[in-house]
C-alpha cells in the first residue's frame, strides 16, 4: 500500500469501515511511514477536538427522514465496507463521491428550510443593526395597548405585545423591520443591560411548533412558532436566560387578551 492509497483510506479507516486486510495494510505502511504516521496522528488529534469542543445539534425528524430514504436505495446497491474489501480504489473513490454527493443533497436541502442559515444571519444582523444606530425603537411605550396597535396595517400580523416587567423583561417598545425577505414586526425588551429582540411574521410555511436554539458572533437566538405566527428572540443573553424570557413569553401569549 502506497502513500496515496493510505490518504484516501484514512477516514474509512478511522470510522472502523474497512476490512480486516485492508486495516493490516494500512497499519502496516503507519509503522513503515513516518509522513503518513503524523499525517494520520495529527487527524486523530483534529477530530478529539471536534468532538470535545463543537456544540451537537439532533436533526429534525424530517431531515432524519429524507436521509434514511435517500441512503436505502445506496445501500442496497453497495457499501463502503464492501468495496474497501480487497482494497479496490476505483471503486472506494466512487463510493466516497456517492457519499459527498449525498451529504452535499442533504445539507443543501437543510439548509434550504426555513430555519437555514441565511435566516439566522438576518436575524443577527436586524439585531446588531438596531444597536448600532437610532433604530431601536419606532414607537416606545411598555403599554401593549399602544405597541400592538401601531403594527396595524403596517405588518401582515400584530405581535402580541405582552409586559413582562414583573419577570424582569420589560416591554419597552417596538420597531418595524426587513427581515427574511419582508417586512417584520420587532418587539423590543431589556433585561438589565440587555436588549432583547423579538422578530414576528406570519408563519405562512406552516412551520412547526418546535423550538429551535442557534448561537451566531457571540448572540443566541431562539425560533419558536405560536399559532399564524413565528419568533425569532435574540440577545447577548446567555443561552439559559433568554430560554426563561422565550418561556415567559410563551406563558403569556399563550391565551392572548384582546387588545
Amino acid at each position: 500500500m502506497n502513500c496515496s492509497e493510505t490518504r484516501a483510506l484514512e477516514p474509512l479507516y478511522d470510522e472502523g469501515a474497512v476490512d480486516a486486510a485492508s486495516a493490516a495494510d494500512y497499519e502496516t505502511h503507519l509503522r513503515d511511514c513516518a509522513s503518513c504516521r503524523a499525517r494520520h496522528a495529527e487527524a486523530l488529534a483534529f477530530g478529539q477536538v471536534l468532538k470535545r469542543d463543537l456544540r451537537r445539534y439532533r436533526a429534525p425528524l424530517e431531515l432524519r427522514a429524507r436521509i434514511r430514504s435517500r441512503i436505502a436505495p445506496a445501500r442496497g446497491a453497495a457499501s463502503l465496507r464492501y468495496l474497501a474489501r480487497g482494497w479496490n480504489p476505483v471503486a472506494l473513490a466512487a463510493s466516497l463521491a456517492l457519499s459527498v454527493a449525498l451529504s452535499s443533497t442533504f445539507t443543501a436541502q437543510y439548509v434550504a428550510a426555513p430555519s437555514d442559515s441565511r435566516v439566522v444571519e438576518d436575524v443577527v444582523s436586524s439585531h446588531v443593526r438596531s444597536l448600532m444606530g437610532n433604530h431601536l425603537i419606532d414607537v416606545a411605550s411598555s403599554d401593549r395597548h399602544t405597541v400592538r396597535p401601531w403594527f396595524i396595517g403596517k405588518v401582515d400580523a400584530a405581535p402580541p405585545a405582552v409586559d413582562l416587567a414583573s419577570a424582569g423583561f420589560p416591554l419597552i417598545g417596538g420597531r418595524l423591520d426587513y427581515v427574511d425577505r419582508h417586512p417584520c414586526a420587532v418587539l423590543v425588551y431589556r433585561h438589565d443591560k440587555h436588549v432583547i429582540n423579538v422578530m414576528v411574521w406570519t408563519n405562512e410555511s406552516a412551520e412547526p411548533a418546535r423550538t429551535e436554539t442557534y448561537a451566531r458572533q457571540g448572540y443566541n437566538l431562539v425560533r419558536f412558532a405560536e399559532g399564524d405566527l413565528t419568533f425569532w428572540a435574540v440577545s447577548d443573553l446567555d443561552r439559559g436566560e433568554l430560554a426563561d424570557f422565550v418561556r415567559r413569553f410563551e406563558d403569556a401569549t399563550a391565551s392572548p387578551s384582546p387588545s
